[in-house]
């Protein structure tokens, strides 16, 4: 889940454990330097964190490295000195990468696995047990393309070091062979840090160093605790010289940026498809309503758009798309706000009220022919009534769409399978996002909205004489948004050609032809006199957007045949160019190859905030003294098992916690002597073992019971009942029901299995 923290806990849990996210780990320990450089050319950016640790205490024990880096980035190498011993990392295939690693766990030496999970940010963990007075320096590097959203491209630098560093320091390079329009810095660190962030520029290039001393680190005048912690970003944009695009050419291969301005928004026609099922009410749903009370107010009289709300029936605020007038505006904005949550999720039967919404205004020819279609589709779970296979929820959505209508998916919350909102997404010409479920919902929400609200272009083509490029990367795009940026890229065949040409086709309120040329070696001319630019950038921003579409596809391939395909194409291309995807992995090996480690990226969970294994550490053991006993990696199986979240808005993270009991235990989750309220959950059991012989257990039963009132409710996978002292209700999921009582309002949530 998006920074979330994962404990196994028995029955007590210690939040000082939180403290484990810092970079670095350990108890008595000398962390002598903390560095972090990004390298960013033609928005290409590689990032590089190092850092200088010595175990300053009178024990051998394990020091952690810890680093939290985009969910867009692949992470290309990891380097670690233990007293003068080297250890290397290298890409390889998965499977390669496996057997190695197990050779060296079967011959008994050190080994583990990194998992990284998140919203936005995944995180590099690694351990290293070491006796005293040893130095260990760490070395992680990572890149990434920079997405342009709402008008500018943003870097994102999580820093967390800890503790107070002697040499601490961030640089960030940006060299932009156009230019740069603007770049600025924010971070989240508090007023103390405000001055402390110095930055050169010129028209192509920015400089930006943040170098604060020990006194500057510190929290507050005499702590003794890092006020160090959280996001430092940059932000920045380019000089634009026409609509036509930039066009750039290094190393062999070239990249193509669109990103035209000046141009009308085309008019949109839009259903809002909302989930209103139970596992909505509350937090959800007000930052919902909240939101969408700003997105309508965003709608002008050229807009059509209507709202379906679901549960387990599908209700229409209108049948028929109506025009974004200011009076059907507020009677929009009055119906969502009278939305009362309750009852299952028919997926299905909503989006397919939404596509035959937007085809009978097409049919009927109510909407403009060159305006933009599209659906946005808000959900916080799994569909439990209705068809509820998604697989035929996708194939039903793909039937039905029209090739000019798109489909938009945000999830809300870790409940919802995010894997499936996001394929639905893509096959439909959209894109999906999860959103957090908490109090700054209601923002993601919007933020979202704006990022599609201002279609500039439809049906765009970017194309290239055929005899002068190859393996050009995905060129025809539905659609242009207003503040993104369309990328293509590809290879140069040997030519005797020294220029390169692009031609751009699109259409808008009229067709468009553009055209844009460049000197194929003006780039390489410029870059072999810039000493912070990333080295060989074009070539590998080409395997980056390569390797993320081929992924994508793979996700959607229709057969087996055609997915063993796009998967090896991936496993070459990762392997040549050195990214950790989802299907390599990176071996790092001591110099002698006897000790080997593992790091690998799992790809997003569908369900609860962590899946799977527990991110467990890797653990090298330095010749340590024969009286340490180094720890031993253990696994924890924590799939399925209850867990629960808490939000922490200082730190703007989630904790994650699991529960490792046994079936028939009841568990108490609250308890509030204050307010007289006490909740509890009895647990149940698999029906069979897993792999380990253990079973997973599950929230049979959760029953509050209200001393004030001597009302007591217990929502089992069967029923619901309410009780007072005087007489009891009993109903089943597949009922409705809000009872009022003495002024206690239970509501009813149809979702069993959520």
């Amino acid at each position: 889940c998006g920074n979330c923290v994962c404990f196994s806990v028995h029955y007590v849990v210690w939040l000082k454990k939180f403290a484990g996210m810092f970079a670095i780990r350990g108890d008595d320990i000398t962390v002598k330097s903390y560095k972090v450089e990004s390298r960013i050319t033609s928005r290409f950016a590689h990032t590089t964190v190092r850092s200088s640790v010595v175990n300053s205490g009178s024990k051998a024990q394990s020091i952690g490295f810890n680093v939290q880096i985009p969910k867009r980035a692949f992470i290309t190498n990891f380097t670690m000195n233990v007293n003068g011993i080297t250890f290397t990392g290298s890409v390889k295939e998965k499977t390669v990468a496996r057997n190695l690693y197990a050779q060296a766990k079967a011959r008994g030496k050190a080994a583990g696995i990194v998992r990284t999970n998140s919203q936005d940010m995944e995180t590099f963990k690694t351990e290293v047990h070491v006796p005293p007075g040893s130095n260990i320096q760490f070395e992680l590097h990572y890149q990434e393309m920079m997405q342009r959203k709402l008008g500018v491209y943003e870097h994102s630098l999580h820093l967390q070091p800890g503790r107070l560093v002697p040499q601490f320091q961030v640089d960030v390079y940006i060299y932009e062979p156009n230019g740069i329009s603007f770049v600025q810095t924010t971070n989240a660190f508090g007023e103390r840090f405000i001055g402390l962030t110095k930055m050169n520029t010129t028209k192509e290039k920015a400089h930006i160093v943040f170098k604060p001393n020990v006194e500057q680190q510190r929290k507050c005048e005499n702590c003794t605790d890092s006020g160090v912690d959280g996001l430092f970003r940059v932000t920045y944009d380019v000089s634009r010289d026409h609509n036509a695009g930039e066009l750039q050419v290094s190393d062999g291969h070239f990249v193509q940026f669109f990103a035209p301005s000046s141009l009308t928004p085309l008019p949109k026609n839009i259903v809002f498809v909302i989930d209103v099922s139970g596992s909505m009410w509350g937090v959800k749903m007000k930052q919902t309503v909240e939101a969408m009370q700003a997105i309508l107010d965003d709608l002008t009289m050229d807009d059509y758009f209507s709202i379906v709300d679901f549960n387990h029936n599908v209700r229409c605020w209108s049948e028929d798309l109506v025009p974004g007038s200011s009076i059907q505006v507020e009677e929009a904005k009055s119906y969502i706000r009278g939305i009362k949550p309750n009852g299952g999720t028919n997926i299905n039967e909503a989006l397919m009220k939404a596509v035959q919404m937007l085809l009978k205004a097409s049919n009927q020819r109510l909407i403009d022919p060159r305006s933009v279609s599209m659906i946005i589709l808000v959900s916080d779970g799994d569909p439990t009534v209705g068809e509820i296979k998604l697989s035929k929820i996708q194939k039903n959505v793909k039937r039905v769409m029209k090739e000019e209508f798109s489909l938009f998916s945000l999830g809300i919350g870790f409940d919802v399978d995010y894997d499936f909102l996001e394929r639905i997404a893509m096959e439909n010409r959209g894109m999906a996002q999860r959103i957090l479920a908490n109090h700054a919902a209601s923002e993601q929400l919007r933020s979202f909205y704006r990022q599609v609200s201002s279609p500039l272009l439809r049906q765009i083509t970017i194309q290239f004489p055929e005899e002068a490029v190859s393996d050009v990367t995905h060129n025809r795009f539905d659609k242009f948004f207003s503040g993104s940026e369309l990328v293509v890229a590809g290879k140069l065949r040997l030519t005797e050609e020294t220029t390169l040409t692009s031609f751009t086709t699109a259409s808008a309120s009229m067709d468009l032809t553009l055209e844009t040329e460049t000197e194929i070696g003006e780039l390489d001319a410029k870059l072999a006199g810039q000493q912070h630019s990333v080295t060989g950038f074009a070539r590998q921003m080409w395997a980056y957007i390569t390797v993320n579409q081929l992924i994508s596809e793979r996700s959607l391939a229709p057969t087996a045949a055609k997915k063993r395909k796009i998967t090896q194409r991936i496993l070459t291309l990762a392997v040549e160019h050195q990214f950790v995807t989802p299907l390599t992995a990176l071996l790092v090996e001591s110099e002698d190859g006897g000790e080997r480690l593992l790091a690998d990226s799992p790809k997003d969970p569908k369900q609860g905030c962590c899946s799977g294994q527990l991110p467990t550490p890797v653990i090298l053991n330095y010749s340590p003294p024969p009286w340490v006993q180094p720890p031993t990696p253990r696994p924890l199986p924590i799939e399925n098992d209850p867990h629960f979240i808490v939000h922490l808005p200082r730190a703007q993270m989630d904790v994650c916690f699991n529960i490792d009991s046994e079936p028939g235990h009841i568990l108490n989750l609250v308890s509030d002597p204050g307010a007289g309220v006490v909740v509890n959950g009895q647990l149940v059991g698999a029906k069979g073992p897993r792999a380990d012989g253990k079973t997973s257990t599950y929230f049979g039963a959760i029953s509050m019971y209200y001393q004030p009132e001597g009302l007591e409710v217990t929502a089992s996978t069967e029923r619901i009942t309410v009780r007072d002292s005087h007489r009891g209700h009993s109903f089943t999921w597949a009922a409705t029901a809000n009872i009022t009582q003495d002024g206690s309002e239970p509501h009813g949530d149809s979702h069993p299995s959520e």
